[in-house]
């Protein structure tokens, strides 16, 4: 039997699909702590009552998250155990909840998480693509100027990039990707994770609208968008040798300028990156 300590603020996270991703830690903690947070009360119901836990809920969102936080710190003050759960997934990864864990450790208040599933290391540990170093970016901007706009900010990240996604802008954000990042730039698609219609998709950047063009089944569920990063430079020059090599081609049929442009659109490298070298192999006697 698992014990509880009270006056602790419990992180627990819940299945993102498959209700047998639950662990065993999680459910003893649910069914000890004297009240549970969550975002929707019917949806946690449903998954509270299927492991018989029938602990006091209170609704806990985006919406009251500013105005709920201090009661459950003065439960928490007061000794009571409280735990805190996501519709999906682990508590603070793209849902409510940062402004009470900042609080409660700001009050001295212990904070203990109950690790388990979350969507976008499911997604990341499956793709293919490297893991050492990643960034989370959370849903893209709704509007598509704006997606644009952030997409193009992160062109150039190393890292290998982490996005959600609903079902009904999957084809808008698959297409402002495409008009951003190099069309060669791997893509993992991971949709309806844990759950009967599972898919875990390789393609390109440039391929992957075209893709669920053709397999409108694809396009229905939860996404994880896993994006490859840039190119990492080499030490000596700012480049790797494939955009080095595209950036010589373009240089002997085009200015200077269009051929940085092109050769930072096709291969992902900095502008400046290409630019620097650019001009280093002129002042050594052309690109050749």
């Amino acid at each position: 039997m698992t014990e509880i300590e009270r006056g602790i603020l419990y992180l627990v996270a819940t299945p993102i699909g498959n209700l047998a991703d639950f662990s065993f830690r999680a459910v003893e903690i649910l069914k000890r702590v004297d009240l549970i947070a969550c975002e929707d009360t019917r949806h946690s119901r449903l998954l509270l009552d299927h492991y018989g836990i029938d602990r006091p809920l209170v609704a806990f969102h985006e919406h009251n998250e500013e105005t709920a936080t201090p009661q459950l710190l003065e439960r928490l003050r007061q000794g009571q155990a409280v735990a805190l759960i996501a519709d999906a997934g682990t508590p603070l990864v793209n849902d409510p909840g940062f402004p009470l864990v900042r609080s409660a450790r700001a009050a001295g208040i212990r904070v203990t998480p109950i690790p388990g599933p979350c969507a976008l290391i499911a997604a990341l540990s499956a793709s293919g693509l490297p893991t050492h170093r990643f960034a989370f970016e959370g849903f893209p901007p709704r509007r598509s100027a704006a997606r644009r706009a952030r997409f193009e900010a992160l062109r150039d990240e190393p890292r290998t990039l982490i996005f959600y996604e609903a079902s009904h802008r999957i084809m808008d954000t698959l297409q402002d990707l495409a008009a951003i990042f190099p069309p060669e730039r791997p893509i993992v698609i991971a949709r309806e994770l844990t759950k009967r219609f599972e898919t875990i998709t390789a393609s390109t950047v440039g391929e992957a609208g075209a893709l669920l063009e053709r397999q409108p089944e694809q396009r229905r569920g939860e996404f994880v968008l896993v994006l490859g990063g840039a190119p990492e430079a080499s030490p000596g020059d700012g480049l790797c040798p494939d955009q080095e090599r595209v950036l010589r081609l373009l240089l002997e049929e085009c200015s200077l300028r269009t051929a940085v442009a092109l050769t930072a659109r096709i291969t992902g490298v900095s502008r400046e990156a290409a630019y620097r070298t650019a001009l280093r192999w002129c002042g050594q006697g052309g690109a050749g």
